[in-house]
């Protein structure tokens, strides 16, 4: 790839034979859109993005996505497919001077051959106010092509008005069979990877790297290529021998059983969910543990937590759907293996938290009356009226206000004829919801109060 002022002509950017020591990650990058495993959504054929590479007719764009998803492959694969001048920035390494030096040097470039800048900068969001503004002229008045790469939400992370000029494509964190894929691919190929290695990894092995990556397909390469170096050799076969207890040896963890597609992924759900239920923290806390360094994917345990703090604990404590929706954007927002933290937290709430299923029971028996029963209109009463018509048709008579009334409440039924005695909701005596029946047990009396009269 061409430096900082390199010229980036195609010959500089063909294919050469990788150094020694680089490593394997970046050996066995991706040369062609066709070698990119994933993010089917963006490169699958006739998709705008592959189009726009392929026919070098690309936009300021920015790339986010989790680490290992394929950010730079794809900035790579844009500078050796594309007729533009190609210039990569870092932000840890690249400061203010050096971005206006290119900038001038783009637009005297375009305005003297007419030909394009391409510009792609790693981890933008580390770019300040004042670094991404150098840019902004230069992608308004079309010299450069800006291509961005972060980890972090660009709605927070780059200006306002560079961002307004780029479109933003997500990448997608790798599944455990698309980075078990590229495990074997780097495993046989001779040329770049580890097939001229004499290394017999095992299956098992291949397996709980691609989990132990969870999703990261850099990660994953370079745990194989370490593993593999310091595999023990057979002194018969001269063969290096990379199992699970070796790999486990290697990275100083044990590799955990669990299969996210497999009964082991509903045993561990079921187990967390249950041991809540059952108002264990400590339980809650320990199944939590096993999916997340398992490597299960952060955001179903959260919309587990969720749904159980409406199916479990529903109104006996309101604020548990409060914490279990704040847990899941801050693991959302900050990531592993930050945000484990922030989703033991919501399961020692939601186990400690008092229970009812009213909610739940509620919502059931009154689908179960949609389904069952002829759907009757909505009552006259209960209906806007807001034409002559509509009220010439009794739409809206003898609807009471609720805030006219003394306690604010109404001596009329809300639900249809056939179904005006029913009784859904019955809250506990456990938590909040013991006030709310204590609301509910007064308003009847009210109401009951009004009918005598």
């Amino acid at each position: 790839m061409s430096g900082l002022f390199d010229d980036g002509s195609e010959e500089q950017r063909g294919e050469q034979t990788p150094l020694t020591g680089t490593p394997l990650a970046d050996r066995v990058r991706p040369r062609t859109l066709d070698e990119v495993v994933g993010q089917e959504h963006l490169l699958s054929p006739g998709r705008p993005l592959r189009e726009a590479i392929e026919r070098d007719t690309l936009h300021s764009i920015i790339l986010w996505g989790p680490p290992g998803t394929g950010k730079t492959t794809l900035a790579r694969i844009v500078a050796d497919m594309t007729k533009a001048h190609f210039v990569q920035f870092s932000a840890v390494m690249t400061g203010i001077k050096d971005i206006k030096d290119v900038m001038a040097a783009a637009e005297v470039r375009r305005r003297t051959t007419g030909r394009r800048t391409i510009v792609f900068i790693d981890e933008i969001h580390r770019f300040n106010k004042a670094q991404q503004d150098a840019f902004l002229p230069r992608v308004e008045a079309g010299d450069i092509v800006l291509i961005g790469a972060t980890t972090e939400n660009p709605s927070f992370e780059v200006n306002a008005a560079l961002l307004s000029r780029s479109k933003v494509f997500v990448l997608q964190a790798l599944g455990t069979e698309q980075i078990t894929t590229i495990l074997r691919r780097a495993l046989a190929d001779t040329e770049r990877g580890l097939g001229n290695t004499s290394a017999d990894v095992t299956d098992a092995a291949v397996l709980a790297i691609a989990r132990f990556a969870n999703g990261d397909a850099r990660s994953a390469l370079n745990l194989l290529d370490f593993s593999v170096a310091v595999a023990p050799i057979d002194e018969a076969t001269s063969v290096r021998r990379l199992d699970l207890p070796q790999l486990e040896h290697s990275i100083q963890r044990r590799a955990l059983l669990y299969d996210k597609g497999g009964e082991e992924h509903y045993n561990l759900i079921s187990a967390l969910h249950k041991s809540m239920r059952n108002s264990d923290p400590d339980a809650a806390v320990y199944w939590i543990a096993r999916m997340l360094e398992a490597g299960e994917d952060v955001l179903y345990i959260a919309r587990r937590l969720v749904r159980f703090a409406s199916e479990d604990i529903g109104n006996a404590d309101p604020q548990a759907l409060v914490v279990a929706v704040a847990a899941k954007e801050a693991a959302h927002f900050i990531g592993m293996p930050e945000g484990n933290t922030a989703l033991a937290q919501a399961a020692i709430y939601l186990a400690t938290a008092p229970k009812s299923n009213a909610v739940y029971a509620a919502y059931n028996a009154a689908a179960s009356d949609a389904h069952s029963h002829v759907a009757e209109p909505v009552p006259l009463h209960l209906r806007n009226a807001p034409t002559k018509l509509m009220k010439s048709l009794d739409y809206g008579k003898d609807y009471q206000y609720a805030h006219e009334q003394d306690d604010a409440i109404a001596d009329m039924t809300c639900l249809p004829e056939s179904l005006a005695d029913r009784n859904y909701y019955r809250p506990t005596e456990r938590g909040f919801e013991k006030e709310i029946k204590r609301r509910l047990d007064g308003w009847a009396r009210i109401k009951q109060e009004r009918r005598k009269r």
